[in-house]
């Protein structure tokens, strides 16, 4: 990276670093984006060349978020499991306490924040359909291997595929966040979590692998 863009991208870290604490400490909708200009020293107008909404301002990261899982699939090993890859990157980042999964004590007012703002509420719903678009595209691309015959490339089973795996890893997060905002332990929370997590990606994983007996499968009447 050359100078130029490391200057720009100091300068967009440093203009979300000034946001957050806005966020948290007054909600979303009451702070405006000149106050976070002026918490950044920078003008109204180079904060929207860095961020193009609002909701950039506090969801910063979320390409990042929204690439993930697909590149778990792209980056697997040769005949691994992309559901197996998936279930063990969330399994590794429970088990070392991953601030991305907001195992930190920021997390619970951060998580409030979203459920206050209709708006951060609907940018989240996009975040994470766009995550599950992408990752139906890398499982197009880098199929499994089954036995059953379907995995090539635009069999419309692998959209499907990508729906119950994100939906998986959404809910296991969302869980998470349930159970620590209630009160629960983070290390009883993210154990629970893991265990539960484990079980629902082996079931996906062996429906994955099983071979059904396609006759048998009829549309309902």
């Amino acid at each position: 990276m050359g100078l130029r863009e490391t200057k720009k991208q100091q300068t967009r870290t440093a203009i979300a670093d000034a946001a957050l604490p806005l966020f948290l400490e007054h909600g979303f909708d009451q702070v405006t984006v000149a106050e976070v200009a002026r918490h950044a020293g920078v003008s109204t107008n180079t904060v929207f060349n860095y961020f193009s909404t609002k909701e950039d301002l506090f969801f910063d990261r979320q390409a990042e978020v929204e690439g993930h899982l697909a590149t778990l699939v792209r980056d697997r090993a040769p005949g691994a499991c992309p559901v197996e890859t998936i279930r063990d990157d969330l399994l590794t980042a429970l088990r070392h306490e991953d601030p991305a999964l907001g195992l930190h004590s920021d997390a619970p007012r951060f998580w409030q924040v979203i459920r206050d703002s209709a708006a951060l509420r609907a940018r989240e719903r996009e975040i994470s359909e766009r995550a599950e678009a992408v990752l139906a595209t890398a499982l197009a691309e880098h199929p499994p291997n089954t036995a059953t015959g379907w995995n090539r490339g635009d069999h419309p089973i692998l959209t499907l595929l990508a729906g119950a795996i994100a939906g998986a890893h959404r809910a296991a997060l969302r869980e998470l966040q349930r159970r620590i905002l209630s009160g629960e332990p983070p290390t009883d929370a993210r154990d629970s979590i893991a265990t539960a997590a484990a079980q629902a990606f082996n079931l996906l994983c062996s429906g994955l692998h099983t071979d059904a007996d396609q006759t048998s499968l009829q549309l309902p009447q």
